[in-house]
C-alpha cells in the first residue's frame, strides 16, 4: 500500500509541473528544431564577386566568371539560395563608351527578377572606377615617385566614388527592396613587414595605402547610403596571407604563362583559400539564419 501511495504521490507531483508550466508559457520543445529555409541570393560586381583567382588564370569571356568564388562557396554551404551571380570581371560600376563588359548597373538590370525577390545580396564594386590596376602596374614596374604618383591620382577620385556609390547602394536596394546588402570590401596585398621583398618596402605601403583609401570610401558610402546594407572588412583575415607572405591567399604568377604573352588577368585577387576567407566573412557578419526569421 505504502508502494501505490508513493506511486501516486508522484504523479501528483508530476501534474503539478506540468501545470505550472503551463500556466508560466512554458511548452515542450521537439527535440530538434527546424533549420531555417535558405534564403534567397544574388551576387553582383566586378571580378571579386565573378571568383577570379579560383579558377582559371586568364579571362575568357565577356562576363568572365570563374567556380569556386567566394559566392559559390557561400551557396554550398546550404544556407542560401543563390538565384544569379552576375558578377564580372573588370566591371565598371557604370557604362563607358568601349568598355563591352557588363556594367554593375547593367547587372542590376539583367537581374531585375531575382533581386526583387533576394533576402541577400553582395557585391564588390569600386576599384576598377579609380584606375587601381594602372597604379598597382605602376608600383610594380616604376620608381616609387612614378608609383606614389599613380597612386595619388587614384586617390583622388575617391571623394567623387564616395558619391557615386552612396547613390548606387540607394538604386540596389531598391531593385532589392527585402534583401540586406553585404558590401564587400578588398584586402591589402602585400605584407611589408614580414612579406618576401617583391617589390621595396615603400613600393607594397603605397598599394596597401590606396586599399586603405579605398576601403574607407566604400564603407563612408555605404553609412551615407541609408541602404540597408553592411560593409564587410576582409582585411583582418588576410592578415599574414597577403601576395608575398608564406601562406599567401591572393594570386599572384609573375610570369606569363605559355602560350599566352601577358601577366594572368587572375593576378591580386583572392586565390581558393582567399575565396573561402571571403565566404567566411560574409557569413558571420551577415548570418543568414537570422535574416530567414525575418
Amino acid at each position: 500500500m505504502a508502494t501505490h501511495r508513493a506511486r501516486r504521490r508522484n504523479l501528483a507531483f508530476a501534474g503539478g509541473l506540468a501545470a505550472l508550466a503551463l500556466t508560466l508559457g512554458f511548452t515542450a520543445s521537439p527535440a530538434t528544431a527546424a533549420p531555417p529555409p535558405p534564403v534567397d541570393y544574388v551576387a553582383l560586381g566586378d571580378s571579386y564577386t565573378a571568383g577570379t583567382g579560383a579558377g582559371g588564370l586568364y579571362a575568357d569571356a565577356l562576363c568572365w566568371q570563374s567556380e569556386g568564388g567566394y559566392v559559390d562557396v557561400v551557396a554550398e554551404t546550404g544556407r542560401v539560395n543563390l538565384l544569379e551571380n552576375g558578377a564580372c570581371h573588370g566591371a565598371l560600376l557604370f557604362p563607358v563608351l568601349g568598355v563591352p563588359i557588363p556594367s554593375v548597373s547593367e547587372q542590376i538590370d539583367i537581374l531585375g527578377s531575382d533581386l526583387a525577390a533576394a533576402e541577400l545580396v553582395s557585391i564588390t564594386a569600386g576599384a576598377n572606377d579609380i584606375r587601381s590596376g594602372d597604379a598597382l602596374v605602376a608600383c610594380l614596374t616604376q620608381t616609387l615617385v612614378v608609383c606614389q604618383a599613380a597612386v595619388n591620382s587614384a586617390m583622388s577620385l575617391l571623394p567623387g566614388l564616395e558619391l557615386t556609390l552612396a547613390e548606387f547602394y540607394k538604386d540596389l536596394a531598391e531593385a532589392a527592396p527585402n534583401a540586406t546588402i553585404a558590401v564587400m570590401g578588398y584586402p591589402r596585398l602585400f605584407d611589408p613587414v614580414n612579406g618576401v621583398p617583391i617589390i621595396s618596402v615603400e613600393h607594397q605601403i603605397e598599394v596597401n595605402r590606396a586599399v586603405d583609401a579605398l576601403n574607407m570610401t566604400i564603407e563612408a558610402a555605404v553609412e551615407a547610403s541609408d541602404a540597408n546594407a553592411v560593409f564587410v572588412d576582409v582585411t583582418k583575415r588576410f592578415r599574414g596571407h597577403a601576395v608575398n607572405s608564406a601562406e599567401p591567399w591572393v594570386v599572384l604568377v609573375p610570369a606569363p604563362v605559355p602560350p599566352f604573352e601577358r601577366l594572368p588577368d587572375a593576378n591580386f585577387h583572392p586565390n581558393p583559400a582567399g575565396h573561402q576567407a571571403y565566404a567566411a566573412a560574409l557569413l558571420s557578419t551577415i548570418k543568414p539564419a537570422q535574416l530567414a526569421k525575418k
